[in-house]
């Protein structure tokens, strides 16, 4: 109970900033579950108010960085999502090959270490080598969604569950708890993508 009294008591002190950021977030996920187009709209505008949170606010300097990474795939989003609309013979949603799978564990693992080694040596961020670790993930799981892999959405139950207790370590509670809703709505669209998969032949990517 003293955690959601904390979390009560950020609510309370939160800034018009937090409060969109956070709000736009949860918009952003529940259309991207959903397949709409419009998520990206949603996130460009959450992330952009993220980003100065996360630097300003909880000195989780990756993280800042990370917002950035997600308004520039955002628009890569629009572009990728909207091309395959005009494409009917091509299936929206496929599978993540093993080949694949490999090839982003052999850049998240390497990089975590590298990111996590500067920041922990060179500033004065917080929890750096978490830090690290959730923000490359965060980028693969990115990367994954605009190419419209179910997969995208197993990446992101991890990296949400991570960042619950990244947050609740740096006593972001409010954000915290955000982050557990994003697991259960990760957990939705995974379930949503692989029901759409199944009336559609597949096509291996």
């Amino acid at each position: 109970m003293d955690i959601f009294a904390q979390a009560f008591e950020q609510a309370r002190s939160f800034s018009w900033i937090d409060w969109t950021a956070t709000l736009t977030a949860i918009i952003y996920v529940v259309l991207a579950a959903r397949e709409n187009i419009w998520c990206w709209f949603w996130g460009i505008i959450s992330c952009s108010l993220w980003a100065y949170a996360s630097f300003v606010f909880y000195h989780l300097w990756m993280d800042a960085l990370l917002q950035i990474f997600y308004i520039v795939m955002a628009f890569v989003g629009i572009y990728q999502w909207k091309s395959s609309q005009r494409n009917e013979s091509v299936k929206l949603t496929t599978h993540l090959s093993l080949r694949e799978h490999l090839f982003y564990w052999a850049f998240i693992i390497p990089a975590t270490f590298l990111f996590g080694y500067f920041f922990a040596n060179y500033t004065s961020a917080a929890a750096t080598y978490a830090d690290a670790f959730t923000t490359i993930l965060s980028v693969a799981a990115t990367i994954i969604l605009v190419q419209k892999k179910l997969e995208t959405w197993l990446y992101w139950i991890l990296a949400d569950s991570l960042y619950v207790w990244l947050y609740g370590r740096q006593g972001a509670y409010l954000f915290a708890i955000l982050m557990v809703i994003y697991v259960v709505i990760a957990a939705d669209g995974y379930f949503r993508w692989r029901r759409q998969m199944k009336n559609v032949p597949e096509i291996q990517g």
